[in-house]
């Protein structure tokens, strides 16, 4: 049993623990993405911002110089020579003076007849490409591919007021982008690997925490299955929703346990009941076949008590019957009724049923929609069982009631021994007697309550027992969709 409920909750544990690790996956994802971009474009700031005030620099040194090109070419020069030792990260510089030739720091920039001296600080493996690049920069901020490097460029023309004297760039390898890039893509590596690890194994003994009281309703479930249905599941640490399941469960198993056992005391009642008319019938047909000589006498007295009892099995099933169509939802035809007239007409077929005193309150008028022949049979049940418990010229009164929010109130009261208190819930229950001594032949099968009950319940309504004002019982049942004739009549001229 263990060994087929384990790869199941296994499984569970391994889902809810690879569950973990996919949030954590796309997290930790979102969060590179993030850094590994926004580092990029720091670095890429900073390197533009340098650049942007090395190019200013250079312009302010050639607006404060003579504006004639052979001037702007040596002052161009001399701040080329300058700043190219002492530049942290090798800078590329190019200075077009107009119509004064040009001044770099790459030779392959510089025409055989360009002015000044030009310092060879890169490589010359870097000056065709730089030199293509510097060429054909536009003004702004630009990237080229150098190599297996990018160059990162700025361009700005000079101008002296009224003309464009001069055109400055400055360039300067932005590897350093990548490798911070590369560092962060190396750092959540390393560090993501070790925290996916992390959380996967805390994920799983967490899962496996998480799925303990599910194991736990499995196997009580398994032993349900098997047919114990005393087992519960009883108090689970856990999630708050995990033990709202596990008394869910229990409370379920309670009204399970408690379904069976009607379900059993209803099949052993319903045997008991047709087991007596049956043993009745063999015993007469048993005593007719032992008699030597049958008299018209004897066969009549047979046939009269097996009719007899045939009609109590036929009562019974279809008690029965009516009961199981209740449980399925098939009992009802509902239509609109005149209550008036139906509870007079029906009152005045219950007083010639036995030898009581019988008194009908004022019945309201109105419309109540249900089935006519369903409540007619709730009611005839009720008083059957009030005529059963009172004496000759006892007392047996028909009470109905408009109620204020739309339903109506139909009650049987008698003045006999009443229903004792603690089982006023349970006289509705299928074969039910509140007097066990009395005989069985006497007393019918137990089921007028309980039918009454599935109709009632059927309707949408409910029903109670309780004490009536002549010291005997009163049941009570109510029923919604009433209409009173007052409002129905507001509402037809409203139409």
């Amino acid at each position: 049993m263990h060994g087929s409920r384990d790869p199941l909750f296994g499984r569970l544990r391994t889902r809810l623990a690879l569950a973990i690790a996919a949030i954590l996956v796309a997290a930790l994802g979102t969060a590179f993405v993030a850094t590994y971009r926004g580092t990029g474009a720091q670095v890429q700031a900073q390197i533009d911002q340098d650049l942007r005030q090395e190019s200013s620099a250079l312009q302010q040194r050639l607006a404060l110089a003579d504006d004639k090109p052979a001037a702007l070419a040596r002052q161009a020069q001399r701040y080329v020579d300058d700043q190219t030792p002492f530049a942290v990260t090798p800078r590329l510089y190019l200075v077009r003076v107009t119509d004064g030739g040009v001044v770099s720091n790459v030779p392959a920039l510089v025409p055989p007849e360009g002015l000044g001296r030009v310092r060879r600080v890169l490589g010359p493996r870097y000056e065709t490409p730089e030199a293509r690049a510097m060429r054909s920069a536009p003004l702004g901020f630009s990237t080229a591919d150098v190599g297996d490097e990018p160059l990162r460029l700025y361009f700005a023309s000079v101008t002296n007021g009224v003309r464009t004297i001069a055109l400055v760039g400055v360039g300067e390898s932005a590897a350093a982008v990548a490798r911070a890039k590369r560092g962060v893509a190396r750092t959540f590596l390393f560090a993501g690997s070790a925290t996916l690890l992390a959380a996967i194994v805390l994920g799983f003994v967490f899962a496996t925490r998480l799925s303990r009281p599910l194991r736990r309703m499995a196997a009580t479930a398994a032993e349900v299955r098997g047919g114990d249905l005393s087992k519960r599941i009883g108090g689970t640490a856990g999630p708050e929703e995990v033990r709202v399941l596990a008394d869910a469960f229990d409370r379920m198993l309670d009204r399970l346990e408690d379904a069976f056992a009607r379900q059993r005391g209803f099949v052993a009642d319903a045997s008991h009941e047709l087991r007596t008319p049956l043993t009745v019938i063999r015993g007469q047909l048993e005593v007719l076949a032992r008699q030597r000589e049958v008299t018209t006498e004897d066969v009549r007295h047979v046939d009269e008590v097996v009719r007899t009892e045939v009609l109590r099995m036929e009562r019974l099933v279809e008690d029965l019957l009516l009961l199981a169509r209740a449980d399925e939802g098939e009992l009802l035809r509902p239509e609109e009724v005149e209550l008036a007239p139906f509870v007079t007409e029906l009152f005045d077929a219950l007083t010639l049923t036995a030898d009581r005193r019988f008194e009908l309150s004022d019945v309201p008028a109105g419309v109540l929609r249900a089935d006519e022949d369903r409540i007619a049979q709730a009611v005839r049940n009720l008083a059957r069982n009030a005529i059963e418990h009172t004496t000759l010229g006892g007392l047996v009164r028909l009470t109905v009631t408009a109620l204020p929010r739309g339903g109506v109130e139909i009650g049987i009261e008698d003045d006999g021994p009443g229903i004792p208190a603690a089982q006023r819930d349970r006289v509705f229950d299928r074969f039910h007697r509140t007097d066990s001594a009395r005989a069985r032949r006497e007393g019918g099968a137990g089921l007028g309550l309980a039918i009454a009950r599935a109709i009632v319940e059927a309707h949408g309504g409910r029903i109670h027992a309780g004490v009536s004002p002549e010291g005997g019982a009163r049941v009570v049942f109510e029923l919604p969709g009433f209409q009173p004739a007052r409002r129905r009549a507001v509402r037809e001229q409203a139409v």
